[in-house]
């Protein structure tokens, strides 16, 4: 790879800093708190036991082939694609209503008009490739982040409802009467989760389906909890109330906790960031005040592999603050 031209250079760096700030802000951005992706199939493990256990579809599956009947031949093709049904599934959980397959044709005109661009303009092969591996990414990426903050959002809202749910239990209101009112009494993605639930057992089907399909959308430890609760109360018996006067208890301790870590955590993700531009800012800094040292890094063969090293370097140092700063709870 030739840097022989300023303008090379120049796309190199650009390159290099919205790729780090790309992921940098992907990965310190996700709550330092909460359920990580290990939790997570752990949940999801455990959810399919659950479904398995019962000899009804799960209700997820039946939307999606009802779903699937509304679209065109050609669509209900794409759709039906391997991964679709998971990238289906994420979209809905970010709160965006794109099509799976559209966002995939999204990512690859992203992909393929910068790096048409960067082609023209450089003619160099791998500052091509980079280019459109980035701004293929870039559409995913963002679904991944709306997804996490749409779930931070529905676990902070969710001590809310299970009050408002015990309260209208205590009142003698039905389950299901209750899980209108948090749709009706909220805003965001919990009124939109519980009034979907709501309008689940308004069609037929029984409790367990319903509060299964919840949790499938919503994969929570906090909301697993809600939902075993209340399914085990209903099979056993028992003061619902005072059960959920105690979930919503734990939850909240638990937010508290969260939000203790989170506060001290911010200099370790703050030591994230300068950690991972400095290394930019210097390269500018070079650049504008001796501008005769940078060929020798980035022309030579060694120079190129010092680049390397040091890009790979700052990857693993950002995923390893990372795993420092995340505390499950």
């Amino acid at each position: 790879m030739d840097f022989n031209n300023t303008d090379h250079l120049i796309l190199l760096f650009v390159l290099m800093v919205f790729m780090a700030v790309l992921f940098l802000s992907v990965g310190l951005t996700i709550p330092v708190f909460g359920e990580s992706q290990r939790t997570r199939k752990k949940l999801q493990r455990r959810l399919n036991e659950l479904l398995s256990e019962s000899d009804q579809a799960p209700i997820s599956s039946l939307l999606r082939e009802k779903y699937l009947k509304k679209l065109s031949p050609l669509e209900r093709s794409l759709e039906r694609m391997p991964g679709m049904e998971s990238l289906a599934r994420t979209i809905e959980q970010s709160g965006h209503r794109i099509l799976a397959y559209k966002l995939v044709l999204l990512s690859l005109l992203l992909g393929i008009s910068l790096a048409g661009a960067i082609w023209i303009i450089s003619k160099q092969p791998w500052l091509t490739l980079g280019f459109g591996v980035v701004a293929m990414m870039i559409p995913y990426l963002k679904v991944i982040k709306d997804r996490n903050k749409r779930m931070q959002r529905f676990d902070e809202q969710l001590p809310e409802a299970i009050d408002i749910i015990k309260r209208a239990v205590q009142a003698g209101h039905p389950f299901s009467e209750s899980l209108n009112l948090v749709a009706e009494g909220l805003d965001g993605p919990v009124s939109q989760e519980f009034g979907i639930t709501f309008a689940d057992l308004n069609y037929g089907n029984d409790l367990r389906r319903a509060m299964l399909g919840l949790l499938e959308r919503m994969p929570s430890v906090s909301l697993m909890a809600f939902v075993t609760s209340v399914l085990i109360q209903k099979e056993t018996g028992g003061n619902l109330a005072e059960i959920l006067d105690n979930i919503g208890k734990v939850i909240r301790g638990r937010f508290r906790f969260q939000r203790r870590v989170r506060t001290l955590s911010a200099e370790g993700r703050l030591s994230a960031w300068i950690l991972m531009l400095v290394p930019f800012g210097l390269f500018l800094m070079i650049h504008f005040t001796t501008p005769k040292y940078l060929p020798v890094l980035v022309e030579t063969e060694s120079g190129r592999d010092l680049i390397l090293y040091a890009a790979i370097a700052a990857g693993i140092g950002v995923l390893w603050i990372r795993k420092i700063l995340r505390i499950e709870v």
